[in-house]
């Protein structure tokens, strides 16, 4: 009898906010082949966004990292969407990077638990805020993440997850998945809120 858990497979992810944080993970998850939509409330946002991705993929290309034909399959990848029940309605990784502000990601939360489908992951690009907290207003609790790309400096890319006590197994192997499409060397934190 196989007691793995059951595998995830990831293609869709909704990145909610266009700011910094959100350009950076729609961009680095395009370059990775997934169906990714970017979500911003607001139109302007999200047409700064989207030209911002296509310079820095323009600037890959122009410095060889990139051929072209990865920034057009990349670029292609991208979808902007400012209604956040479209956004997230068919992804299977749901990621949010709004401002660090509980009643903010609370609020966020509370939607994706309502619109989301079956199964999907919930992550938090926190840093200061417990995930057990923010995971607090869902009902599948065990769907929820800490996930934030990181720069570590000297060439060090990283894809950290934070997990809580209630993380499960197959939620921790998708985004391990990720972290390898992504070209990030993984770190798994735990959240110590009690």
């Amino acid at each position: 009898m196989d007691c793995r858990p059951p595998h995830m497979t990831v293609t869709t992810i909704a990145v909610i906010g266009a700011n910094d944080a959100g350009c950076a993970i729609a961009a680095a998850v395009a370059l990775a082949g997934y169906c990714t939509i970017l979500e911003d409330v607001s139109c302007e946002m999200l047409d700064r966004a989207m030209k911002a991705i296509k310079k820095s993929l323009d600037e890959f290309v122009e410095r060889a990292e990139l051929t072209t034909e990865e920034r057009d399959a990349a670029t292609l990848c991208i979808h902007p969407e400012n209604k956040i029940e479209a956004a997230i309605r068919d992804a299977d990784l749901i990621i949010e990077t709004v401002p660090e502000e509980l009643e903010m990601k609370l609020e966020l939360f509370t939607i994706f638990d309502k619109f989301a489908k079956p199964g999907a992951i919930f992550a938090s690009t926190t840093t200061t805020l417990s995930i057990l907290d923010i995971s607090d207003v869902t009902v599948y609790r065990e769907r929820c993440i800490g996930l934030r790309l990181q720069d570590a400096g000297r060439g060090v890319k990283t894809l950290e997850l934070t997990r809580t006590e209630l993380t499960a197994a197959d939620v921790l192997g998708a985004c391990e998945e990720l972290a390898l499409r992504v070209k990030r060397e993984l770190r798994v934190n735990w959240d110590l809120a009690k």
